[in-house]
Parts: C-alpha cells; sequence; structure tokens
C-alpha cells in the first residue's frame, strides 16, 4: 500500500504530455501479453471442463424482473459472455470489485431503475461507478424482454473511455472491442457484438445523428455530468426529449459532486440516489503566498517531497495543457486553461481558475487506496474567495459552430426553445448561424442545406469540414485530406530542449515556400514514403505517435467522402497548378481567416481589425501580403499561427 500524494496547480486542464514511443510499446505489449494468457486460460478450462459449459444456459438470469440479482457474479462458473468457464484472473478482479462501496448498494440501484426511466446518481471518488454501474446494466439489459440493445456510457475525456473500457472488459473477462468497446474520435473499437460501449459524449451526439432515438441501447449513462461539457450539455436535452417518446429507454446521470439537484429539478423532478466513496483522509496543505511561476513551484515542492517524505507512494501532479488543437484562438498568459468567448467572437484558451468541486474531486484521488496529502499550489483566501463552487457550463462559454450544425442535422429547428439546462446568449447563437450561413451549411432562413447536411457527417470543425469537401473541385481532395489529418492531432514537430537548433534545422527540411500547411503535407508525405518508420520519426524530430494518429484520421475521413461519394483525386504533380489548387481549397473553409500586410510590417486581420504578427514558428521565409492563418494566438503579443500564403483573387 503506497502513501498518495496529490499536486494541484488550480489549473482547469490534464496535463497533454505525450508518452514516449518505448513506453507506448510495452504498454501494447503487456495488452498482447494478457490477452495470451486469457486465451491459455480458456483454453485449458474449456478441454477439462467441457460438459460443464453444456449445462449453463447464458440467458438463465434474465427470469422476471430484477431477476439478474439473483446471482452474483463470482458465483458463475460460465461466463455469460462467452459461454467459456472463467480464467483465474476474473475470480481474483471480482474480489476487489465486491469490496468496492458501490456493491453495498446494488439492489438500491436496480429498484430505482426499474420503477424510473431516469435517475441521478452522486458517486463520491473511489465509489467504483464508473466500472460497475454499467456492468449492471447490461445485465438488467440481457434480462428484459424484446430486441436486446445495448449500454452506452459516455465520458467527457477520450482517455478515460479508452482506459475504462480496458478495465471493464478485464473486470467482465472478455476482449476489448468485442462485448465491451469504446467509441473515440477517429477510432472505434467496438463490433457488433458489443454489449457495453464507453465513448465520449460528442460520439454519442454523433450516433444520434444518424438514429435520433437510439434505438441500438436500452441505457444511456451520462457519466462525470458535473464537469458539463457541451457535447453533455447537448445530449441531456436530446435524452430528455427521447425518454418522452421511448418509453423503453433508462437514462442515468451520474456525477462525482453533492451539487446534484439542478439534474434532479432539469429531468421532471427524478429520483437521486447517493454513493459514498471509500476515500481515506487527506491532508490539504496551501501556499502561504500567490506562486508567481507555478511549474517552477510544483517542481520544488516534488523535489521537496521526495527528500522529505519517509514513506514511499506515487505523485499526482495536474498541470495546464500546453496547446489545444484546432482552436483559433489560443492564450498561455494567466493561470488556467479554459474556453470562453470573447470580443472578437473566436475561440479563446484562457487560463481561469478551477471549481472547489473539481479541487475537492482531485483531492480526493489522494486518499484513494490509503492517507495522503493534497499541495494546493494556491493560498486558501483564493480557494475560498476566487473558485466558483462549480464549473461554469462550457455551453455558455464556447463556440457554438459546430452544435448548431448538429442540432440542426438532429431536426432540431427552434434553437431558441431547445431545452438547454442553461441556455446560451440568443446573441452567441446568432454569431453561429452566421458563420454556418457564410459556409454556405445553412440557406438565408436558417434551414439545412444539402452541403450543410453533408458537413455534419464529417467529426471536423465547420471549417474544415467546409474545405474538405470543396477540395473536390479543384482536384486536391487527396492532399487536403492529409493537411486536415495533421491539423486534427497535436504538433507532429518535436523540439527538445537540448537540441532546439538541431530540431529547427530538420523542421526546415520540409518547408515549403507557400508556408505551413504544405509542410504538414511534406511531413506527412515523408512518413508515408519511409513505411511509417518510428526510426525515421526520431532521426527527423517529428512526433510518430501524432503521424500514425494523422494517418488513421485521414482513413476514417475517407471513408466518409466515400459514403457521398465524393472523389479523392489529385491534380498531377507536374502541372504548376499543383499547389495553387490546395492553397484556394483552404480559402474556402478559411475566408474569415486571412489577414493583410500593413505598411507597418504588421498584419491586420480582415474580419476584426487586430493588429498581429506571423508567429515564431512559422517556416515563411518571408511577409506575403495576404495570408490565411489556423489559429490566432495571445501571448505577450498578438500572433497568427499555422499560415499559408494566398492571392485576394482567391
Amino acid at each position: 500500500m503506497f502513501k498518495r500524494h496529490r499536486l494541484d496547480l488550480g489549473d482547469d486542464s490534464p496535463s497533454k504530455k505525450r508518452p514516449s514511443d518505448e513506453r507506448d510499446r510495452d504498454r501494447d505489449r503487456d495488452r498482447e501479453e494478457r490477452s495470451r494468457d486469457r486465451d491459455r486460460d480458456r483454453d485449458r478450462d474449456r478441454d477439462g471442463d467441457r460438459d460443464v459449459k453444456s449445462s449453463v444456459v447464458p440467458n438463465s438470469l434474465a427470469a422476471g424482473s430484477g431477476g439478474f440479482l439473483k446471482q452474483t457474479p463470482i458465483q458463475q462458473p460460465i461466463n455469460p459472455f462467452t459461454n467459456l468457464p472463467h480464467t483465474p484472473r476474473y475470480h481474483e478482479i471480482m474480489k476487489k470489485r465486491l469490496q468496492l462501496p458501490v456493491w453495498e448498494y446494488r439492489e438500491r440501484f436496480t429498484d430505482i431503475l426499474m420503477c424510473n426511466q431516469s435517475f441521478v446518481l452522486v458517486g463520491e471518488t473511489g465509489s467504483g461507478k464508473t466500472t460497475q454501474i454499467p456492468q449492471w446494466c447490461v445485465d438488467m439489459v440481457r434480462s428484459m424482454p424484446g430486441p436486446k440493445r445495448a449500454v452506452a456510457c459516455t465520458q467527457p475525456r477520450r482517455v478515460a473511455a479508452m482506459s475504462v473500457a480496458q478495465r471493464v472488459a478485464d473486470e467482465m473477462d472478455v476482449m476489448l472491442g468485442q462485448e465491451v468497446g469504446y467509441s473515440i474520435r477517429f477510432e472505434d473499437c467496438s463490433s457488433p457484438k458489443t454489449l457495453l460501449k464507453y465513448m465520449t459524449d460528442g460520439m454519442l451526439l454523433r450516433e444520434a445523428m444518424n438514429d435520433p432515438l437510439l434505438e441500438r441501447y436500452g441505457v444511456i449513462i451520462l457519466d462525470e455530468a458535473h464537469e458539463r461539457t457541451l457535447a453533455t450539455d447537448i445530449l441531456m436535452g436530446v435524452l430528455k426529449e427521447v425518454v418522452r417518446q421511448r418509453a423503453d429507454l433508462k437514462v442515468i446521470v451520474m456525477s462525482a459532486t453533492l451539487d446534484a439537484g439542478k439534474f434532479q429539478v432539469y429531468f421532471d423532478n427524478c429520483p437521486l440516489l447517493t454513493i459514498p466513496g471509500r476515500t481515506h483522509p487527506v491532508e490539504i496543505f496551501y501556499t502561504p503566498e500567490p506562486e508567481r511561476d507555478y511549474l517552477e513551484a510544483a517542481i520544488r515542492t516534488v523535489i521537496q517531497i521526495h527528500m522529505c517524505e519517509v514513506d514511499e507512494g506515487d505523485l499526482l501532479l495536474f498541470l495546464t495543457g500546453q496547446e489545444v488543437p484546432l482552436l483559433r484562438f489560443c492564450s498561455t498568459k494567466a493561470r488556467l486553461n479554459d474556453l470562453c468567448h470573447c470580443p472578437l467572437q473566436v475561440e479563446s484558451l484562457l487560463v481561469t481558475a478551477i471549481s472547489k468541486a473539481s479541487a475537492q474531486q482531485r483531492a480526493g484521488r489522494a486518499g484513494r487506496t490509503c492517507p495522503g496529502k493534497c499541495f494546493r499550489l494556491y493560498t486558501e483566501k483564493a480557494y475560498k474567495t476566487e473558485m466558483q463552487d462549480n464549473t461554469y457550463p462550457e455551453i455558455l462559454r464556447s463556440n457554438l459552430g459546430s452544435v448548431v450544425l448538429q442540432l440542426k442535422k438532429l431536426g432540431i429547428d427552434d434553437l431558441v426553445h431547445f431545452d438547454f439546462m442553461d441556455p446560451p446568449a440568443p446573441e452567441t447563437l446568432m454569431r453561429a448561424l452566421e458563420l454556418l450561413n457564410y459556409l454556405a451549411a445553412l440557406n438565408d432562413g436558417g434551414d439545412l442545406t444539402e452541403l450543410g447536411s453533408m458537413m455534419a457527417e464529417f467529426p471536423l470543425d465547420p471549417q474544415l469540414a467546409k474545405m474538405v469537401i470543396a477540395s473536390c473541385e479543384f482536384n486536391c481532395s487527396n492532399e487536403i485530406l492529409s493537411i486536415t489529418a495533421m491539423l486534427s492531432v497535436p504538433q507532429c514537430f518535436v523540439r527538445p530542449t537540448e537540441a532546439k537548433k538541431v530540431a529547427d534545422e530538420s523542421k526546415m527540411r520540409f518547408a515549403h515556400i507557400d508556408g505551413d500547411h504544405m509542410t504538414l503535407l511534406n511531413v506527412y508525405h515523408a512518413f508515408k514514403q519511409n513505411h511509417d518508420s518510428t526510426q525515421w520519426c526520431y532521426e527527423n524530430f517529428v512526433n510518430y505517435r501524432s503521424l500514425m494518429s494523422a494517418d488513421n484520421v485521414r482513413q476514417q475521413l475517407s471513408r466518409i467522402m466515400d459514403r457521398f461519394n465524393l472523389p479523392r483525386k489529385s491534380t498531377e504533380f507536374s502541372n504548376r497548378d499543383y499547389y495553387t489548387n490546395i492553397r484556394r481549397a483552404l480559402v474556402t473553409g478559411f475566408f474569415m481567416q486571412i489577414a493583410h500586410l500593413e505598411r507597418t510590417g504588421h498584419y491586420l486581420t480582415v474580419k476584426d481589425n487586430q493588429v498581429v504578427q506571423l508567429h515564431p514558428s512559422t517556416v515563411l521565409d518571408h511577409k506575403p501580403e495576404w495570408v490565411l492563418y489556423n489559429e490566432f494566438v495571445l501571448t505577450t503579443k498578438n500572433y497568427i499561427r499555422t499560415c499559408t500564403d494566398i492571392k485576394p483573387e482567391w
């Protein structure tokens, strides 16, 4: 048992450090070994117990309402999902599962679920709600008469969806991707056999566009609802209407904070079940004075803990994310990462305080297995006076272009009267409608056009989706697919502190005279020409994981294009218009993000008249008269990043 420590910088975004390729290979190797062990165990058990397999009926738990509770999983000799004997590892895990606090409430949970279409569950840190509740729901759905349906459990974060799915697959003694799977943007690890799917909230919303009543699912769980992400808020509004039309659908809203009254009221005063967590005492320490440099303070505190603490243990350190891909407007100036609207009518990445609820939840992680300590690198006064009680809903501080497009695709035309838990300001909706009208996704009457309907099918920002579709007219859809994929993944260029000069020289070998978008295209082409080589990536200071992710994204976007019979083609490389066509296609999506060079040597954005400079990371070695940019970055100066030289007549 380790003593745990947790450092809290008060940051509202998780660290975005990418693990090394070597660590990824070790993790994949561990998974393969677990899979082989499981297969060996099953083969051994199958050979020794063939008579047992034939004597058990997998659906024997389906006797009547709530009959799935009559036998605890540890009493089942045969895995009902595979019809094979359970492996020894399953029984080891099961003993630990039964010790989770949530198991004491299983019968009560079932009674509430059977008698209500929707209810709110508050499970404190360490209660086991995220892993156990969905499994109980699977048992319930399998026991019910009628069509066999699956269970969906949404997560706000991609990593959580993947890691929890792996854990639950181990607990259910099945292979990940079969009975238990996950679905995140650009990656679907599931199959027709999947009974329990963990997914990001955005992916379930995307499923609703093609299946408005979500007929595939018998139970839908919105986990971590207290985070109030944009997609979760939209999902709650959609599901509230779906349960009125589907009496057989169950909706569970799960939260880790005690302030769940708002969810209850929103879902027509539905029942509330509170499950305590299994946490040990956590000592909380504050800094006596505000820290000027949080990263330096964090490093200093970590070193002090290692030098002064007697007991062994682990450290969990929360840091701000260094960048968010595809945000057009970023700030790294203040204290915590958050998304909000500003007068420029673009998204900005600002640094603001987390909520008290988030701080409390983070502190609880230090006491899951034994007593721990939480070092908050902000003052107690800041905690009490500067932090809100709960997280400010993302829907009130975000660009709603993608959301409005999805709602229109769902057939929801009256956006002003849509049942939002916290309605956004009408002017925010109007700005989103204006953007979509400029992109020709909506007509002048606000109705979805054929182009807009097609754009909604792409899991992309509306501007990128428009660019991909329009690229077919310029005979460069293959190249635009590659550029879009590269823009959809984390930064591919690696710049180690100890080798900045060498890394910069390596980057310039890929540089294109027209700008950064063509440079990204060069990197992707070189990666594929070198057969996805990890060694090549290492030697050229580019991130292998980012490029593999881009390759995966490109394949999925290609499949969507094929579904709509959009041609994937290229202009001949020898043609003088090869790069011109690509740049013209870029303009079709980002014509509102153009800047003009002024006599002062600075650029002026066309839409908002903001004075900006080219970001130092650009490969442009000259200042074109007109540039298209992908991001607006705020640090000590106003910068535009990922820029390409264009012509005004385009």
